[in-house]
């Protein structure tokens, strides 16, 4: 059957209104794709969270502040980032744990060691060990690396569920400028609050001796904090960081450009 001129006429329009919804919609994916691929898959997981408050750490009863090289100066992340050294790091083959001094001392000598300060700051519902004040028997907390809620048991076999990690881990720190501090230095650095919070045990195993270029926390919400925290440690300690670190650090804090220093207080 033939159409007339005037069908034939609508026919078209609805053609070419379709094309031009089509065509509209895949602008749209190629937009919202490259969004995601640049500043979205950060915004997503807003909003932002923080971590372990540096006021309760010096201003709680039992914890008493480490005195870093220098301290942190308040203001931007991404400011404080700028003026941090930027070079390739050193060999790594001369790194020995005990450079930065035994694990967990109590360097704030509040007669506890600084795992167990650390577990009682982090956790919430803590209980302790039956004729202790020192030793955190129990607790839970919301783990930044992973979003989850976890619940500690100390013990042989679910004490390493949760793990004291060293926001700068120490190896990447000997490779950026530990290995010209002080050996004092380098044990405060080893057991500065700053430096440290609890976290998942496997998530902490996968991390290692990472920088923020080559991992960063899964829980994406957790990210702006972290980038923060290192930026912190490294300028407190006088580390540098690697070109590619930076342009990690900066590409994170992109997503959160009111992103404050952590500073003790």
């Amino acid at each position: 059957m033939s159409l007339t001129w005037t069908e034939f006429r609508r026919a078209r329009r609805r053609s070419r209104q379709a094309w031009l919804i089509l065509a509209a919609a895949g602008l749209a994916v190629i937009a919202g794709v490259a969004w995601f691929f640049t500043a979205g898959q950060f915004a997503a997981a807003q909003p932002q969270t923080t971590g372990p408050s540096e006021a309760l750490v010096l201003g709680g009863r039992w914890m008493s502040a480490v005195v870093p090289v220098r301290a942190v100066p308040e203001g931007s992340a991404a400011g404080l980032l700028d003026a941090l050294e930027v070079k390739g790091r050193s060999a790594g083959d001369t790194y020995d744990r005990s450079a930065f001094g035994q694990a967990w001392l109590d360097v704030d000598r509040n007669g506890c060691d600084t795992r167990n300060d650390i577990l009682r700051r982090d956790l919430a519902a803590v209980d302790f060990v039956p004729g202790s004040r020192c030793q955190v028997a129990g607790g839970t907390f919301r783990e930044p690396y992973t979003g989850r809620m976890i619940v500690f048991r100390r013990g042989g076999e679910t004490s390493a569920a949760v793990q004291i990690d060293h926001v700068v881990a120490l190896g990447d720190a000997w490779q950026k400028g530990a290995r010209q501090l002080t050996a004092r230095q380098r044990e405060h650095l080893a057991n500065d609050p700053l430096n440290l919070i609890a976290v998942d045990g496997p998530a902490n195993q996968d991390k290692s001796a990472s920088d923020a270029a080559t991992w960063l926390p899964p829980n994406k919400a957790f990210r702006c904090h972290y980038v923060a925290r290192q930026i912190s440690v490294k300028a407190a300690y006088h580390l540098w960081v690697t070109p590619a670190e930076k342009e990690a650090m900066k590409r994170i804090l992109g997503s959160c450009p009111q992103q404050q220093t952590i500073v003790p207080r």
